[in-house]
This record gives structure tokens, sequence and C-alpha cells, in this order.
């Protein structure tokens, strides 16, 4: 590996900890703990291990794509790997900052698709590099049961009226 190679996964690694950063601004709190949710919820130590082996994945998946045809190579490619990150981030202030758990669920399509649509692209330039992304959309889609499960779960107006109002 040279140093460029070296400097650019650090590049990518740094832009996944930064995307990380998000759920570490807008943290579940008091607010989630409130919430009624399916006996089906990993315990709460699973989300940060899982996200952290996840961004590691997603890093090295858009390095290999990097080291194979650069971002000039594939600008859109690299377009939609960063509308992904930027909808990963983006899940974090939709439900817990902002609360607003069924616009976070519309969220979760968008980065779904963006996931599955960032897979098909990068599949013709690395095999591998897709196939990192196969469980970061496993993932994506088990976050997106829990989130609608959740939602369903606390859809009564006194519980909607508490979560608007924070109180």
């Amino acid at each position: 590996m040279t140093w460029t190679d070296f400097a650019a996964l650090m590049g990518f690694i740094a832009l996944c900890v930064l995307v990380a950063s998000s759920g570490a601004v807008f943290k579940p709190g008091a607010w989630y703990a409130g919430l009624t949710k399916p006996i089906w919820v990993p315990p709460n130590w699973v989300f940060p291990v899982g996200w952290s082996v996840l961004y590691v994945m997603i890093a090295v998946s858009g390095w290999l794509v990097w080291r194979e045809v650069g971002l000039r190579g594939a600008p859109l490619v690299f377009a939609l790997y960063a509308v992904q990150l930027a909808l990963n981030a983006g899940w974090s202030a939709v439900f817990f900052g902002l609360r607003r758990m069924g616009a976070a669920l519309g969220e979760l399509v968008l980065l779904w698709l963006s996931i599955a649509g960032l897979i098909a692209a990068f599949a013709p330039i690395s095999a591998t590099a897709a196939w990192l992304l196969g469980p970061y959309l496993l993932w994506v889609s088990f976050a997106g049961a829990l989130n609608l499960a959740v939602w369903r779960l606390n859809m009564s107006p006194a519980k909607q009226a508490y979560q608007a109002g924070g109180k």
C-alpha cells in the first residue's frame, strides 16, 4: 500500500467518523427510553458496536472503488456514496433530534434505496466493495422495521403530544 492509498483510506474512514458523529450529537436519551418498543429490540450496546463495524466496511468499500477508478473516474458513483452518507447522518437528527418517527422512516426508505443503488453502482467496479455494503443494507432493513414498529407502538394521541412537546 502506498502512502497515497493509506491517506485515501484514512480520508474515507474520517468521512465515516464524521457521519457517525451525528449519533453522538443526537442521542436517544430519556425520550427514546420512554417509548414503547417491540420485544425484539436489541440491547442498547448493539447499536454502537454494529455501526462501528458497518462504518469501517462503508469506508473500505468506498476506498476500494477509489483505488480502481479514482474520484474523477466515477463522479456519479461517488455522488451517490455522498448521498447515502448524508442520509445516514440525517436519520439520527430526524428520529432523535426532531422526534419525528414517521419522517425518519421515510428518510430510512431513501437511505435504503441509496445503499441498494450504490451496491449496483459499485458491483461493476469492485465486487468486493459491493459485497461489503450488503450487511449495511441488511442492518438498515432491520432499522427500518424497528423504526416502523416503534412508531406504530407510540402513535396514541397522548404519546404524540409527549413526543412533540418533549414533556
